[in-house]
């Protein structure tokens, strides 16, 4: 796994998951491996099934506003998906995984996105995972901007909405 899980990466795949969900294994897998995920062991219908089924729990914390709440939300699937902290260096490289090497790959994302989301909001803040804010969209987005006032989950939805809101006005 190459993906950093101290970056971005693996809550915006979370988000792009969530948001539009795969319907085979072979379209999770392209856009696991499209979004930099190394794929080195078997996908399984299985596994399609339990990332579908982590999706439903990790939108609860997207959709928990309140942070103690939402802290709670991320500790269970903390708790649920990933494994204590070590260190490796099966690809030449030291880093660490927060799951056993023999998973599979659901077990693999699900760990990946449980850490990535608890680091991206303990570093850029707790408030920083949110569902758009354009009346017409429901996409979920992880804030990466520096400011962090991202509301929107595209430019185009943001547009969309200032157009709406002039010709509202005028």
């Amino acid at each position: 796994m190459y993906i950093n899980p101290y970056g971005a990466d693996p809550v915006t795949l979370a988000a792009d998951l969530a948001g539009r969900r795969p319907r085979t294994t072979g379209e999770l897998v392209d856009r696991c491996r499209d979004a930099g995920v190394t794929i080195d062991r078997e996908v399984h219908d299985a596994d399609l099934a339990e990332v579908d089924d982590y999706l439903d729990g990790w939108l609860v914390v997207v959709d928990t506003t309140d942070p103690r709440a939402r802290a709670d939300a991320l500790n269970t699937l903390l708790a649920e998906h990933a494994g204590s902290p070590r260190l490796t260096d099966h690809d030449g490289r030291w880093h660490l995984h927060y799951r056993a090497d023999d998973v599979s790959f659901a077990r693999l994302l699900t760990a990946m996105f449980s850490v990535g989301t608890a680091l991206h909001l303990t570093e850029r803040g707790i408030d920083r995972l949110a569902r758009c804010a354009a009346d017409d969209c429901e996409r979920v987005f992880a804030d990466t901007t520096r400011n962090g006032r991202k509301a929107y989950c595209s430019p185009r939805c943001n547009n969309r909405s200032a157009v709406r809101r002039h010709r509202a006005r005028a």
